[in-house]
């Protein structure tokens, strides 16, 4: 019971950020609680090319990353055993491209319900891809680069509420 009452809390606290606030604005602070409530587990990932950190659940697990992999950009690959969820991490040069150039590009790519959102104090675009069943979280660094944390599948019941709780988790190190 202290599980769904847990989701409910934290759907609903998605629901009225959404409707109260442009952007969305998430803090970790706010959605950690619910999930421990739950009994969801979970951890911290962090990575070398950037000063962030990010929460995965406990049943998705790194992939080794392959020279290509690391040449096209990917800085993390995390899958469940049974391959039916997965997130990449991507941290991509992009020649300083604004983050608001970035999304006026996105509907160019295929790109729905893009939204400008404050996680933890840093701004970023979240966007859907339903050709890819994806949805992904991007932030522009100082750097010119692109950090880009996709989530697949989008379409799956119950996958806003975890996949909103990853996004929520993204903070600097």
């Amino acid at each position: 019971m202290k599980k769904i009452l847990a989701i409910l809390m934290v759907l609903c606290m998605f629901a009225c950020s959404a409707a109260l606030a442009e952007p969305v604005e998430l803090n970790w602070e706010d959605v950690e609680p619910a999930l421990s409530a739950g009994g969801v587990q979970g951890d911290f990932v962090t990575f070398d090319e950037i000063a962030v950190k990010i929460w995965l659940p406990s049943d998705l697990k790194p992939t080794e990353l392959s020279d290509e992999d690391r040449e096209a950009g990917y800085i993390g690959y995390f899958q469940t055993d049974a391959q039916d969820a997965i997130v990449s991490v991507m941290y991509v040069d992009v020649d300083g491209t604004s983050l608001e150039d970035y999304a006026a590009q996105l509907p160019d790519l295929g790109a729905t319900e893009i939204e400008m959102v404050t996680l933890n104090g840093l701004n970023g675009v979240s966007y859907k891809l339903e050709e890819n069943d994806t949805v992904s979280i991007a932030f522009t660094t100082e750097a010119g680069y692109i950090l880009e944390v996709t989530m697949w599948p989008a379409s799956e019941e119950g996958a806003d509420l975890v996949w909103g709780c990853v996004g929520a988790s993204i903070q600097a190190e």
